[in-house]
């Protein structure tokens, strides 16, 4: 190779890499109070900027307590598609499902879908590409005793289909969350083997979740 050739081939690498660095992949994160905890020091938002290069990736978290899937729908807008995100991670559905027990404003399952399935074409619409996960817990028993395992099953798997119909990434925690418990809660607690009170994470679910965050995410570079 001749020095002009090297001199162009280094010059080509270099501008590759200053468009790598320039230009991180972002990556917002849409959801509950599990997202919005997920950016505080030691979150699962915050220890994946420790798994994944740094100069790759921007994380934002766009979390709020309470979220259901509506309303994401409704806040779209201005909470992630004003960021113009590359990649959005959805993770919903707790509440859907949890609030029907305890304050009976629950999301019924065809409305779920719905809804579901209006905020994948929004943000598709938008040029995104979308991760889906499925919600992880509510209680950590392992023998199906948790008072919402039935429905957080279902919600579970109506994420699992809308997925494989749109041909998407997913994290699925809820079946993660499973079989780590069935190997690390031998008394079959209610919580405090990744959770703090049967739903939001403790440190070890923090970094949980971000290893299967990780492991997906790596795929989409």
């Amino acid at each position: 190779m001749t020095t002009f050739f090297r001199v162009i081939a280094l010059f080509c690498v270099g501008a590759l890499l200053a468009m790598t660095t320039a230009n991180p992949t972002r990556v917002v994160f849409f959801g509950d109070s599990i997202t919005q905890a997920g950016v505080n020091p030691g979150g699962y938002i915050d220890r994946l900027k420790s798994l994944l290069p740094a100069n790759q990736y921007e994380l934002i978290g766009a979390g709020i307590g309470g979220n259901k899937i509506y309303d994401l729908y409704l806040r779209m807008d201005d909470d992630v598609l004003a960021k113009k995100p590359d990649v959005v991670v959805v993770w919903v559905g707790v509440n859907d499902v949890w609030h029907k027990a305890s304050s009976g404003t629950g999301t019924d399952a065809d409305k779920f879908v719905r809804f579901y399935e209006a905020v994948v074409k929004k943000l598709q619409a938008a040029n995104a590409r979308v991760v889906l996960c499925t919600p992880a817990a509510i209680g950590e028993k392992t023998d199906m005793s948790n008072q919402q395992d039935g429905d957080l099953n279902q919600y579970s798997q109506l994420i699992r289909d809308i997925a494989k119909k749109n041909n998407l990434p997913l994290v699925d925690l809820r079946k993660a969350f499973l079989d780590y418990n069935l190997k690390h809660n031998p008394d079959n607690k209610e919580k405090g083997i990744l959770t703090t009170d049967r739903v939001h994470l403790n440190d070890a679910g923090n970094q949980f979740v971000a290893e299967q965050m990780q492991k997906v995410l790596a795929t989409l570079k």
